[in-house]
């Protein structure tokens, strides 16, 4: 383990986030709301330690392991949630250390789960940051930062692999470079359009801008206590809803498609399973809505739709309580939390392929019980997939089963009963935002035990780097490789 090389990135990465702060710090110049001392220490304090990591331990050109990458990755995450907490300590929107923390990383890993309950009298640069910290680690501050390290004399592999989200990193260009240039340019691309159509359906540009991020993130932070719900247009709502359905698909699919290869979409045995699992659990909570709470079609259709995507691609943005529904509904939902996105998303959850792979691994071995010498293989498609790639998938299914339960075991020691508890792990997680219960939408995670906050925090952070990544580097082979 190269420490040089290792504490360098970090500090290139620490660098970025200071200079990103000085995008909400020009929207506090702009309303004046008493916030702008707070983004200017904030983002002066982080480039300085960022610098100072950077240049002080620059070494020659060389590339980065792959265990090195892995500690990058959790630090500077880990990085990213401590720097990026600053201005809502300093500005006194959040004065805890601990509930900024949660905020901050909450941001970063798109999770959208909150500690505040008043959120429309923050300053307008306060809630800016907010919603910002989605967008930044939405497509991956990392995978946007091997398109800059090469200038920095240091190769960005080994980081995609260990960044890069679900089973299989599927590669746009030959070099990595750019296909991070590719990604984000999907990416800026697709939250431009959103933007605008927001605010033809009303929104002004800041409030735009916030829930655009929220979306094509997959975050869920808005700038009203009542998330979409404060926007009752049908118009924003449907907007809305295609847009977090967009960012729940793998990006590498819309650069294909914005390249005139539309049909390769439905090609993607990933996409038919998420499209039609979309459909499907929309239908039957359209149809709990209609028939047993009375509710008008097409208002029943959009609120499932709302509810349903939002929680499936795991952004989290609500437009009523689901909390409020009958159980079946929210069963469902619960379900699909658990599902999340496609790989290769921006939303979190055990990724629709891993999914796939399950299932088809049990109905294969479902399989060898009536024919012991056939000799039968998990496929994607017409591609044949590795039984290294099939175990690693059982392996995590199996840990993440065994994160929920712990830290369902904590929450409720700590008080919490065991829907709220549990939901809320399941919602960290799996980087959704919103539980059932006490952390239901139309509530918040400002009442959980301080204790509790730091546990939902790391279990965040362990979602958002699917697990392997983070859990790597505590074990005994890690660091005696």
């Amino acid at each position: 383990m190269r420490a040089g090389i290792v504490l360098s990135t970090l500090g290139y990465l620490v660098f970025f986030i200071g200079v990103s702060m000085f995008v909400p710090l020009a929207v506090s110049l702009i309303y004046d709301d008493g916030d702008v001392p707070a983004f200017a220490v904030s983002a002066a304090v982080t480039i300085v330690v960022g610098l100072g990591l950077g240049l002080g331990f620059r070494g020659k050109k060389t590339e980065i392991k792959a265990r090195e990458g892995y500690l990058i990755v959790s630090a500077s995450w880990t990085a990213m949630a401590l720097f990026g907490a600053l201005p809502f300590v300093l500005s006194g929107a959040i004065p805890d250390p601990v509930d900024a923390v949660f905020e901050s990383m909450s941001g970063f890993t798109t999770t959208g789960a909150s500690i505040l309950s008043e959120i429309e009298s923050l300053p307008h640069g306060i809630l800016f940051w907010r919603s910002f910290t989605h967008w930044i680690g939405g497509m991956g501050i990392i995978v946007l930062t091997v398109a800059i390290l090469p200038f920095l004399g240091v190769g960005g592999m080994s980081l995609a692999k260990a960044e890069l989200s679900g089973p299989v990193t599927d590669k746009l260009a030959p070099r990595m470079i750019e296909t991070a240039r590719i990604l984000w340019g999907v990416y800026v691309l697709l939250t431009a359009v959103e933007v605008v159509l927001l605010c033809v359906g009303g929104m002004n540009l800041f409030e735009s801008l916030c829930h655009t991020f929220g979306t094509m993130a997959t975050g869920g932070f808005s700038t009203r206590n009542t998330s979409i719900a404060a926007f009752p247009g049908r118009f924003v709502q449907y907007v809305i809803v295609v847009f977090m359905f967009i960012a729940g698909t793998n990006f590498t699919l819309h650069f294909h498609a914005l390249r005139g290869r539309v049909t390769t979409y439905w090609k993607s045995p990933e996409f038919r399973f998420y499209l039609v699992s979309t459909l499907a659990v929309i239908a039957i909570v359209m149809a709990d809505l209609v028939f047993v709470r009375g509710d008008g079609v097409e208002a029943a259709f959009r609120s499932s739709s709302f509810q349903t995507v939002s929680i499936l691609t795991t952004t989290g943005y609500a437009t009523e309580d689901f909390g409020l529904w009958t159980p079946l509904s929210q069963f469902l939902l619960v379900s699909i939390m658990v599902m999340g996105g496609m790989a290769g998303s921006t939303a979190g959850g055990v990724k629709v392929m891993r999914l796939q792979l399950l299932l088809q691994h049990v109905r294969l071995e479902m399989k060898r019980f009536l024919h012991p010498a056939a000799v039968l293989r998990v496929r994607m498609g017409d591609k044949v997939v590795p039984e290294s790639i099939v175990s690693m998938v059982i392996s995590f299914f199996l840990l993440y089963a065994i994160l929920v339960f712990l830290g369902t075991v904590v929450m409720t020691l700590l008080g919490m009963d065991m829907v709220s508890g549990g939901t809320a792990v399941v919602a960290c997680v799996s980087n959704v935002g919103p539980g059932l219960g006490t952390v239901g939408p139309a509530a918040n995670f400002g009442h959980v035990h301080p204790v509790g906050k730091v546990a939902l925090t790391f279990l965040m952070l362990v979602g958002r780097l699917e697990i392997y990544t983070i859990l790597v580097i505590f074990s005994r082979g890690y660091w005696r490789a």
